[in-house]
This record gives structure tokens, C-alpha cells and sequence, in this order.
């Protein structure tokens, strides 16, 4: 109904009845009508006008909070990254590290065993000269 205006119109009856309307009362009518309107129409705007300032605010905000949130999910994620990589590797020296132990003690019962097998073989044969 923006722009347009209800036009009321006063209505009275003459002496034989008829319906007469009054011109001047109609102009009247549609004066106080428009400028209830404007005025209505300005305060609208300022009530609209201060809708979107609180749109804007609130868009701004919701802006800077994704920014901070993807900020701050972005450093998570490296740090999560980068612990998991340190994690990982040291699991790795670890394992590594147990498996050089294994390989020497694995080599020094290789050498043990060499030796009890020389001994046997010794002892099982007493005439072989050393």
C-alpha cells in the first residue's frame, strides 16, 4: 500500500435524500491522510534504516568470527600436524632403535652360540688338539 492513499470520503444526505459528498472534506481527509503517512512513512524508515545497521552489525560480527574461527582452526590444525609428524617420528627412532638392539643381540647370540658349539664339539671330541 506504499504510495497510495485510502481516500475517505464524507458522505452526508440532502434534502431529498441523496447522497452527497463533500469535496472539500475529502481533500481535507487525504492531507491529514498523506501527512500521517509521511510522517508515519519517515519513522518506518528510521525504524528500517536502524534494522539494517543492526543487520549490518550483526553481519560484521558473524564475519569477524568465522575469520577468528577459521584462524584459529587453521593454527589447530598445524599444530595437530605438526605433533602428530613429531609423534610419528619418534615412534619410529623408537622402533628403529629396538630393532638395532635386536639385530645386536641377535648377532651376540649368533657368537655365543658359535662358541657353545665349539665347546660341544670339543668336549665331544677330546683328542682334537686346540
Amino acid at each position: 500500500m506504499e504510495g497510495e492513499s485510502r481516500k475517505r470520503m464524507k458522505h452526508g444526505i440532502d434534502e431529498n435524500g441523496q447522497e452527497v459528498i463533500d469535496g472539500a472534506a475529502l481533500v481535507i481527509v487525504e492531507k491529514e491522510e498523506t501527512e500521517t503517512n509521511i510522517v508515519g512513512s519517515e519513522e518506518m524508515e528510521l525504524n528500517i534504516a536502524h534494522i539494517f545497521e543492526k543487520i549490518e552489525h550483526f553481519t560484521q560480527i558473524v564475519s569477524e568470527l568465522l575469520e577468528s574461527g577459521k584462524a584459529m582452526f587453521k593454527e589447530l590444525s598445524n599444530e595437530f600436524e605438526e605433533r602428530l609428524i613429531s609423534i610419528h617420528k619418534e615412534q619410529m627412532e623408537k622402533w628403529q632403535e629396538e630393532i638395532k638392539e635386536l639385530r645386536l643381540l641377535d648377532a651376540s647370540n649368533e657368537e655365543a652360540s658359535g662358541i657353545l658349539h665349539n665347546a660341544r664339539y670339543v668336549l665331544q671330541n677330546p683328542h682334537i688338539d686346540s
